[in-house]
């Protein structure tokens, strides 16, 4: 483990020594981090499995995906829920998501017959999820239409806290954290976990939104301890959430919403006291030293994942997820909408899969019991996530500028 971390402290600092010139390659942390990870796991092969296979790793990466499940429901534009076209992104999130999910199901039952359905299930919730991480520009490109770069950004944000219960639901079900073997045994035990999670962090999350704009005005906090109460947050609802029996994640991520809100809505009636973006700077900057080792241990992964050879089935599903599984829920969503043809068919391609489905990836990984469930989970993330960094990280912008065509962006 002190190896790992020299490899990923050094190689963090000389990314951030060359960061801009590297940016105007078009290379971003995330792969060189990855580039790391594979070059340190041809040389510690057979040290992989223990590393990521670790009660040290699965709490690692618990802490990680709460944060940025946190960060996630507090950085979403406009001032509503669902950004400043609620409508569309409830069509993304609430019809074309579960769509996806089973469709990735159904096909699993057909690809892969020897994985029982809720290991299906969980390959799903690892693989659907979209994260801008591999193709982060697309978000800042004005060629693109604004409304579809709102859904998308929206989509990003929320997709990973509304997988999240269902992800933790098909674990408890395979039999990783309990013994629950049927569905009602798997609800039983998940039900009480997410109502915690609903409570503590609706409680958590407006109590200390609130406490903070009223130290704030009363001149009792300085700009550091804002920004440290920023990040201590998700921190402290997770660890009190898991303590209380609770959903953890589920936790971080509501209480992100009611954070931004309640701390969020004076400022619109009090432009004086209008938050200031530089308290989410320091959280914003942990959580991108989180994303790095996440990126670098996923370069890890795939070295154990590949190492075994190619599994056609799972990647014929990968590819698909990645592709058709994507593109038509969002055209069916969207039957009815103010979109055009063109602009679903954006939404539809533009839907790359980066930390979130690494984090699920592992913490699968690291909970099922070893053996080929495990193994398929690793590699359906493995392949998913580096398809997606070819995809939508090299071939975004062609297939953005082919289906912007020459309408004028909006």
């Amino acid at each position: 483990m002190t190896f790992v971390l020299i490899v990923i402290t050094a190689v963090a600092a000389g990314w951030s020594l060359v960061a801009r010139w590297l940016e105007r390659g078009h290379v971003r942390a995330p792969l060189v981090l990855v580039s790391a990870g594979v070059v340190t796991g041809m040389f510690t092969h057979s040290q992989i499995a223990a590393t990521l296979n670790s009660e040290t790793a699965q709490h690692v990466a618990e802490v990680i995906l709460a944060v940025l499940l946190f960060v996630d429901a507090t950085e979403l534009p406009g001032g509503r829920l669902f950004g400043s076209d609620p409508g569309a992104a409830a069509r993304a999130l609430l019809v074309a998501l579960p769509l996806s999910l089973a469709a990735v199901v159904l096909l699993g039952t057909l690809m892969l017959p020897a994985l029982p359905v809720v290991v299906l299930l969980l390959i799903a919730c690892i693989i659907v999820p979209t994260d801008f991480a591999p193709a982060e520009t697309l978000v800042r490109d004005t060629r693109i239409a604004a409304r579809v770069r709102n859904v998308l950004n929206v989509e990003s944000g929320y997709n990973d806290g509304v997988v999240s219960p269902l992800f933790l639901f098909a674990l408890i079900l395979a039999g990783s954290t309990s013994q629950a073997h049927t569905p009602v045994q798997a609800l039983a035990t998940a039900v009480p976990f997410a109502v915690k999670a609903l409570v503590v962090g609706v409680v958590l999350g407006s109590s200390l939104g609130w406490l903070m704009i009223t130290a704030d005005r009363r001149h009792w906090m300085t700009g550091q301890s804002r920004r440290i109460l920023v990040l201590v947050t998700p921190l402290l609802v997770y660890t009190v959430t898991v303590a209380a029996g609770g959903n953890g994640f589920v936790a971080a991520f509501v209480c992100g919403i009611a954070f931004r809100y309640v701390r969020r809505t004076p400022a619109r009636q009090d432009e004086a006291h209008a938050p200031d973006a530089s308290d989410f700077s320091l959280i914003e900057d942990t959580t991108s030293i989180m994303t790095m080792c996440m990126w670098f241990f996923f370069g890890n992964a795939a070295v154990l994942a590949l190492s075994e050879g190619v599994h056609w089935p799972t990647l014929s599903l990968c590819l698909a997820a990645l592709t058709v599984v994507r593109v038509v829920p969002i055209l069916l969503a969207f039957l009815g909408s103010h979109f055009t043809w063109r602009e679903r068919l954006m939404l539809g391609a533009l839907g790359p899969r980066g930390t979130t489905s690494i984090v699920f990836g592992l913490l699968a990984f690291n909970a099922l019991p070893d053996g080929p469930y495990a193994d398929t989970a690793l590699y359906a993330m493995t392949i998913t996530v580096l398809g997606s960094v070819l995809l939508h990280g090299l071939g975004s912008m062609p297939v953005a500028r082919l289906l912007t065509g020459p309408a004028p962006a909006r």
